[in-house]
């Protein structure tokens, strides 16, 4: 696909299957400007490294197709927890955050993204705290380059990161505070207390990050709709324009300058078939993939179109934009989930998430961050 020229990157969370080289194929058949990947099983502790083959075809494949390392975003493992009280359930997961690190490396990679962590009910936040920022200085003794880039939660149970408070207080412990960031999430900003809708509460979520982080450690967002209603605390992730946020937000947040030149990610539901062999890249590229490459096509078309009220180096916005253009391009993507959503049952997903024997599924389909739910409880709590 072409990929628009846009100082705004954009782009969803790809599959690796079949190798990590594919992901650069998978982005670049959406027409991302910006991916996120995971770097090995985002449900185990450890995997078998990466083949020297696969590093080798993955940077000539970002070089050949034109992709920054600042531009892609690797999401960590959803067992580690780095704020565990417990000290060798904290180096367990030490030791697989640390393995993730060296894989972006190893790639040539800049940014990691993971969540916090938990309490576990058991440490108090300002304990925790100090542990993730513990871990993160020891890791950046051990890494030369990588800046890892912690998450805002909706803020369930003893979960850590539900206020940017939680975020600004791991990063004061920080020693190399330039290899430290925060990716910012929709949906999940909403789950916890704000929605998004209009340009002063845009400049109030920022100017609150401001205040509690500092908009100098912004380093990527996640930019899902919300099937959850403003304060539900419910990571339920929906497609862009059809969930409780809508497309003006997202036309705001891509008129401000200062969510340039970052990844803005997709984590919203999709119908991808990973290409690990020509059928398989063929059918991905003409339907799997047309959620994705409609919500990326509708995302460069708000870009810059509203301009931003406040500050020097305004965006050339075209003015404002009419409901019934936001209605054309929402009813756009509800066409492409329209036409996708028969493919899901066409990948094997049997009914109620159950396979062909009756056991429960795994509920999490790789990138689809709605499924991971914090009331239902999230795996960092265990560990």
């Amino acid at each position: 696909m072409p990929r628009a020229v846009n100082p705004w990157k954009i782009g969803p969370h790809v599959s690796s299957a079949g190798g990590i080289e594919n992901s650069i194929i998978n982005a670049a058949a959406v027409g991302a400007n910006a991916f996120a990947i995971f770097l090995k099983s985002q449900r185990k502790w450890q995997s078998n490294p990466l083949k020297e083959e696969s590093i080798a075809k993955f940077k000539t494949r970002m070089k050949a197709f034109g992709y920054s390392p600042s531009h892609i975003l690797p999401h960590g493992s959803y067992l580690v927890n780095l704020g565990n009280p417990d000290k060798e359930k904290r180096d367990k997961s030490y030791e697989c955050f640390l393995d993730d690190l060296k894989r972006c490396e190893e790639l040539g990679l800049l940014l990691y993204n993971f969540h916090p962590g938990s309490t576990v009910g058991v440490a108090t936040l300002e304990e925790s705290q100090a542990l993730i920022a513990e871990c993160i200085n020891r890791a950046h003794k051990e890494t030369e380059r990588v800046v890892v880039v912690l998450e805002n939660m909706a803020g369930a149970g003893n979960v850590i990161g539900g206020q940017f408070s939680d975020l600004g207080g791991i990063i004061k412990h920080v020693e190399e505070r330039t290899r430290v960031g925060v990716c910012l999430d929709t949906c999940m900003r909403t789950c916890r207390r704000s929605l998004i809708l209009t340009q002063p509460l845009l400049q109030a979520t920022l100017d609150d990050f401001d205040s509690e982080v500092g908009l100098s450690f912004l380093r990527g967002m996640h930019i899902n709709d919300s099937k959850g209603a403003l304060g539900s605390k419910r990571d339920r992730h929906e497609n862009i324009g059809l969930g409780h946020l809508g497309l003006q937000t997202f036309a705001h947040v891509l008129s401000d300058p200062r969510t340039r030149d970052i990844p803005l990610i997709l984590e919203t539901p999709a119908y991808d078939v990973p290409a690990s062999s020509g059928a398989a890249r063929d059918r991905l590229a003409k339907e799997g993939m047309g959620v994705w490459r409609t919500e990326v096509s509708v995302l460069n078309r708000l870009s810059g179109r509203l301009g931003h009220v406040d500050g020097a180096d305004t965006a050339a916005g075209e003015g404002e934009i009419k409901d019934s253009e936001f209605d054309a391009w929402k009813e756009e993507i509800r066409d492409a989930v329209r036409v996708a959503s028969p493919l899901k049952d066409a990948k094997g997903k049997k009914e109620k998430g159950k396979d062909e024997k009756g056991k429960q599924k795994g509920k999490r389909n790789r990138g689809e961050e709605d499924q991971e739910d914090e009331d239902d409880g999230v795996d960092c709590e265990d560990h």
